[in-house]
């Protein structure tokens, strides 16, 4: 283990440089070759519970730089990992580990550069895990978690959109349930900030249509903006204002927004963003202006 500790530090020379010496470019496109033809990231992978905190730091470098090296303008990581997919499931399960969880986190965040391997991960039982390890009680852990989910999340946008359109279901009562109504406020506001990220992007639309129309989403997105965090408050808004603008609102949902209307309208007047910002208070505006016109319909 001294002797592969030795030759972390010696990999990682050669691929970041030193204070010294900047990587050669002919160098990293050899090692990167060797290093995923001798089978060595599954070594790495499999030994890292092994290896002393500072091998494993090493490790986790060479790591993610080789995600990024391309051999003939190619990244024969992602082919690599196609063929050895097993080793995803070993980085996702490294959460459980409070000794690993940074280190295999970290790796599995730049594996998931790679569409392929983002797109099994997706598929996978492991995406069902991030709800709770997102809310592991170590924070530095928790945190981890939660920015491969949202890189899980948003990155590759097709894949993205075909997950959310296929498992939609489960995926929104687990979001709503275990996220946004949890009982910790930085869960929270992540949730709420990174739901505005996936509803606002265009490649989710047919997501976002089908997520307005629910009155159960819109009354937790309403208990959000009664929040006392102002962030909250804020990022609630901006999933809020895809309700309103919702051109063919089901009559539950007028309904329940013709009811709050004067609560909702007395909430949006004191309304206001820390910094001035003019698209915020234009985006209130026509919120404000959906809402008054608002006529209840009959149920069909």
């Amino acid at each position: 283990m001294t002797e592969l500790g030795k030759h972390m530090r010696d990999l990682k020379q050669v691929l970041y440089g030193d204070s010294e010496s900047e990587p050669v470019a002919e160098a990293c496109a050899q090692l990167t070759q060797e290093f995923f033809r001798e089978n060595t990231l599954r070594l790495v992978i499999v030994c890292l519970p092994k290896l002393n905190l500072e091998t494993r730091k090493d490790a986790t470098q060479v790591v993610a730089n080789l995600q990024r090296q391309q051999v003939q303008s190619k990244l024969i990581a992602c082919d690599y990992l196609e063929k050895n997919i097993d080793l995803m499931d070993i980085l996702v399960t490294g959460y459980e580990d409070s000794d690993l969880a940074l280190h295999y986190g970290a790796m599995l965040r730049e594996c998931i550069r790679h569409q392929s391997v983002a797109k099994y991960v997706l598929e996978s039982e492991h995406m069902k895990k991030f709800f709770d390890y997102i809310q592991f009680p170590n924070f530095d852990i928790a945190s981890d978690a939660a920015a491969t989910f949202k890189e899980l999340l948003t990155r590759h946008k097709s894949t993205v959109a075909e997950f959310l359109s296929k498992n939609y279901d489960w995926f929104f009562e687990a979001y709503n349930s275990k996220l946004l109504a949890s009982d910790n406020y930085i869960t929270r506001r992540q949730a709420v900030k990174l739901l505005g990220d996936i509803l606002l992007d265009r490649s989710n639309s047919a997501v976002m249509t089908r997520y307005v129309c629910s009155r159960d989403n819109l009354r937790i997105l309403m208990n959000l903006l009664r929040e006392n965090s102002k962030s909250i408050q804020i990022e609630a808004f901006h999933v809020f204002k895809l309700f309103a603008a919702n051109q063919n609102k089901p009559p539950d949902i007028v309904g329940i927004l013709v009811t709050n209307r004067s609560k909702l309208l007395r909430l949006f007047a004191d309304f206001t963003t820390e910094k001035e910002d003019e698209q915020f208070e234009a985006d209130k505006a026509q919120v404000i202006k959906e809402i008054a016109a608002l006529e209840p319909k009959d149920r069909p």
